[in-house]
């Protein structure tokens, strides 16, 4: 594993736990010479795992639409940019540069970026892991709507299961390199 695609607020949030984390979390990918993916901005959350990673040391690969670019909202130290048309590009762009995703607290964004990576590996389409980065409980509501999802046969458990969740961003590391996503079929499990 080389490449981590971290999902997160361009938001710092109301608790400064969330920071906190996005710092370690990029002191981390550094120390463990693993490359952050992500959104390339350059504020909240985003700008600070950045920079945990480039103040150790550590290779940030910005993804950034053009017209974010135009707002001077990419952060300016990284390792390596690429600037693409839309939104939809950066996604598959972060994807195909990824080995694994890690998604911190965030908004719609990084929910519907966290959720369309599930599906790809749920289709089949990849089959790298994919982690909430729970702090401070923020993930506990979107875990329990998935478990309702599973309870009312809308979701099988196997493709939840897929879904790794950690409070501490050493052990979700750990989790993510070891971790290998189970054999589901979608189509072969329809009833």
């Amino acid at each position: 594993m080389l490449s981590i695609c971290i999902f997160c607020g361009s938001s710092a949030g109301r608790n400064s736990t969330y920071i906190g984390a996005a710092a370690k979390l990029g002191r981390l990918l550094a120390e463990k010479n693993l490359n952050l993916v992500y959104g390339g901005g350059n504020i909240g959350l985003m700008g600070e795992i950045a920079q945990g990673v480039i103040n150790h040391g550590g290779k940030a690969i910005g993804v950034i639409p053009q017209f974010l670019v135009e707002k001077e909202l990419v952060y300016h130290k990284l390792t390596e940019v690429h600037v693409v048309d839309s939104m939809h590009e950066r996604k598959a762009k972060m994807a195909e540069l990824a080995d694994a995703f890690i998604a911190l607290p965030g908004g719609f964004g990084t929910l519907e970026e966290t959720v369309e990576v599930l599906t790809w590996a749920q289709l089949g389409l990849h089959r790298k892991p994919i982690g909430l980065l729970n702090i401070e409980g923020y993930y506990n509501y979107l875990n329990d709507f998935f478990d309702h999802m599973v309870a009312e046969g809308f979701l099988l458990r196997e493709y939840k299961d897929m879904l790794l969740i950690q409070e501490d961003p050493a052990a979700m590391l750990e989790i993510l390199t070891t971790f290998e996503l189970p054999n589901v079929d979608k189509w072969g499990n329809l009833n």
